[in-house]
């Protein structure tokens, strides 16, 4: 499904050039849940950005089903982004003063589908992570589990097929982190494939397979019972 060849990122010219990402060569199959953990500075953000296609790699080619994103438009990136991929931050990103309702509709609106369906569909996301009780609540008002539970019912609104997770528990306490991953794990097992940058040995252990980075490269990449 997804395919990386000879990835590499630097930012900076010169002397201050700086090579983040070392040639990368990766497989995702579909349906996988893919962990992507390494310390500080190894490479793992800057890896989920370009599989979300939110940064273009230096050199290298990205594959998904034999389309390589390399070659694509600006606005067909943004096709991509919009209705392949479903992403999920750290930071929730909610609009404020807005209900969760409004909030999962959002990506909808920019996919050109009518109100009415656009509400069908929240609504049954919001049910999906257990919020059909706060439709109609704006984010001031949520917990953050119920916060990033919003996020991930906009992520998977659009029915994507890759969901991209950068930290998703990491605003959570160990409960809320729990619950989410639970979620995560359940739309996963519904065929979404999805690809989660984590610290937590705790959370990665809800993927199938944990790659590790350091300095750039991939140190160790396994699979494992969930």
């Amino acid at each position: 499904m997804i395919k990386l060849a000879g990835i590499t990122k630097t930012y900076g010219r010169g002397e201050v050039a700086t090579q983040v990402l070392k040639g990368i060569d990766l497989q995702i199959e579909k349906g996988e849940f893919v962990a992507i953990m390494g310390p500080s500075g190894s490479g793992k953000s800057t890896l989920l950005n370009i599989l979300g296609a939110l940064d273009v790699p230096s050199a290298g080619d990205y594959y998904f089903m034999d389309t390589n994103i390399r070659g694509l438009s600006k606005d067909q990136l943004a096709l991509f982004r919009r209705n392949i991929l479903g992403f999920v931050f750290q930071g929730f990103n909610l609009l404020k003063k807005t209900s969760a309702q409004e909030n999962v509709e959002m990506p909808l609106i920019y996919q050109g589908v009518s109100a009415k369906k656009r509400h069908k569909r929240a609504i049954e996301a919001l049910t999906s992570v257990g919020l059909q009780e706060r439709v109609d609540y704006d984010s001031g008002q949520l917990s953050g589990g119920e916060q990033q539970r919003v996020a991930i019912a906009r992520a998977i609104v659009t029915r994507p097929k890759v969901l991209i997770a950068d930290e998703p528990t990491g605003n959570l306490d160990t409960k809320r982190s729990h619950e989410i991953m639970q979620l995560i794990s359940g739309f996963n097992r519904e065929g979404i494939t999805v690809v989660m940058v984590t610290h937590e040995e705790e959370m990665a252990e809800y993927a199938s397979r944990i790659i590790r980075l350091r300095d750039g490269m991939i140190e160790k990449d396994g699979h494992h019972a969930s």
